[in-house]
């Protein structure tokens, strides 16, 4: 028959606790390992987020009235070859024009395009694109299609 006092706990490892407060000899005495004085060694003291030690916290440098991060975002959208393959006939012309008339883009977006090299192309294009990746020129190159770079 099982006890209570021979079960064990197998879920979590539990270390051994370090008392505190038992005289100078347990090591961890009088200060209780808070050291002398200051905010720390208080009673009910916590930490408060976002707190830097001196250091103006994050918090307080960021604009009070918003702040956004479109200032510094590029404007560079990327698509990939799989996505082209099933956009784009044998042929055909992949540049902002095209890309707009099959709704893959929207007409107020006037971004960096640049192509991945995920996917697989079977299609003969013609890119006319800010920048491609080395794995797109050797995949283009394959089917003898044809790279232009616009700047």
């Amino acid at each position: 028959m099982i006890e209570l006092s021979s079960l064990k706990n197998t879920h979590r490892v539990t270390g051994t606790i370090k008392r505190v407060g038992r005289g100078i000899g347990s090591g961890k005495g009088k200060t209780c390992g808070r050291g002398t004085k200051g905010m720390k060694a208080r009673s009910g003291y916590k930490r408060r987020w976002g707190t830097e030690g001196g250091q103006l916290p994050v918090f307080r440098k960021i604009p009070i009235r918003g702040f956004s991060r479109t200032r510094f975002q590029d404007n560079e959208f990327s698509i990939n070859l799989g996505l082209l393959e099933s956009y784009f006939n044998d042929g055909d012309t992949v540049n902002l024009q095209t890309l707009r008339e099959r709704g893959v883009l929207s007409n107020k977006e006037n971004p960096i395009i640049k192509v991945l090299g995920s996917g697989i192309l079977t299609k003969k294009l013609i890119l006319e694109v800010n920048a491609v990746s080395k794995s797109v020129a050797a995949k283009v190159a394959e089917v003898s299609g044809e790279i232009r770079i616009v700047s």
